[in-house]
């Protein structure tokens, strides 16, 4: 039993994969809505540390390359202007995309947008957890049905 939440746990720790997939897969395998949403948040939020206080110096290195070097470069940039527009937005922005439970909206793009925007630590770890709980908890009923995933609150 152990092992299949191991298994729960490595599948969202994918990219692109992520919650998105690993609660559809917990479902499958006959858990809880509880269980599979904590394993599935846990697995999800394990890389997310290390992607925003590495991310910066990976794409930095990258850019130093030279057949790949321009193009990490360009997007280094872009971000960089970008982030003086996003302003007091970036917090909400950053927790509503990461939310959306689409393909490519998780929390690994929302690590690499943190990064690119440069926004601190502490506050895009907190803006990401809460996107990744809110995905949760919208796949969650997207899942089990909403009859069960409000029942399990009451």
């Amino acid at each position: 039993m152990l092992k299949k939440y191991w298994y729960l746990f490595a599948v969202s720790m994918l990219p692109i994969v992520e919650l998105r997939g690993g609660v559809p897969i917990g479902v499958g395998m006959g858990f809880p809505f509880w269980q599979v949403y904590i394993v599935c948040v846990a697995g999800n939020l394990l890389p997310v540390p290390f992607l925003l206080l590495f991310g910066r110096s990976l794409l930095s290195w990258l850019a130093e390359w030279p057949y790949v070097g321009p193009f990490f470069r360009r997007i280094i940039d872009k971000a960089d202007k970008a982030a003086h527009s996003f302003g007091q937005y970036e917090f909400f922005g950053l927790w509503g995309f990461v939310a959306i439970p689409f393909p490519g909206t998780g929390a690994w793009t929302g690590s690499v947008a943190a990064t690119f925007l440069r926004m601190p630590f502490a506050r895009a770890l907190l803006a990401i957890t809460l996107g990744v709980l809110t995905s949760g908890l919208i796949m969650g009923i997207a899942s089990y049905g909403i009859l069960e995933a409000i029942g399990i609150f009451l």
